[in-house]
């Protein structure tokens, strides 16, 4: 997967709101050039969550460990809640990652080296090996985030 053919299939869900931090808008600089998707059908950023999903195209402090400073590397995060993450990765997501658990390896699914912890997984370059689970979780990530939309609102 591109990161365009990401942001198509992602948009594609509803009411899927791309922050695409850049010069000028207010955004930090570090996250310029990344992407945060969020379910948002009114179009504004929610103030009281996090986004679903991101695509990251370099490293950030502290997360070095997938090695997003080779030519063409970026990185898909999918917020797979418990669930997801144990349906995919086989364990609970506060368990240690596998020794063998490298999330540098391009085409496959880990755990997100930072926020694996809290249910998320990540892929560095999406290809033909990881491509339906990352539609597939992407999907679980956009109706888990639809739902904490619903209950926000009508509270």
């Amino acid at each position: 997967m591109t990161i365009d053919e990401i942001i198509e299939f992602t948009e594609s869900l509803g009411g899927v709101l791309t922050l695409r931090p850049g010069p000028g808008d207010g955004s930090p600089e570090l996250a310029w050039g990344d992407l945060f998707f969020y379910y948002a059908p009114d179009g504004q950023v929610p103030t009281a969550t996090q986004p679903f999903a991101t695509v990251v195209t370099k490293n950030y402090p502290g997360d070095e460990l997938s090695r997003l400073d080779r030519p063409g590397a970026f990185r898909l995060n999918i917020d797979a809640g418990r669930e997801g993450f144990e349906t995919h990765l086989g364990r609970a997501p506060r368990t240690a990652a596998a020794d063998s658990e490298d999330p540098s390896v391009e085409d496959t699914l880990v755990a997100h080296p930072v926020y694996g912890g809290a249910g998320w997984v990540a892929v560095v370059n999406p290809g033909p090996r990881s491509t339906e689970v990352c539609r597939d979780l992407l999907r679980v990530a956009h109706a888990r985030a639809h739902t904490r939309s619903e209950r926000r609102r009508t509270r």
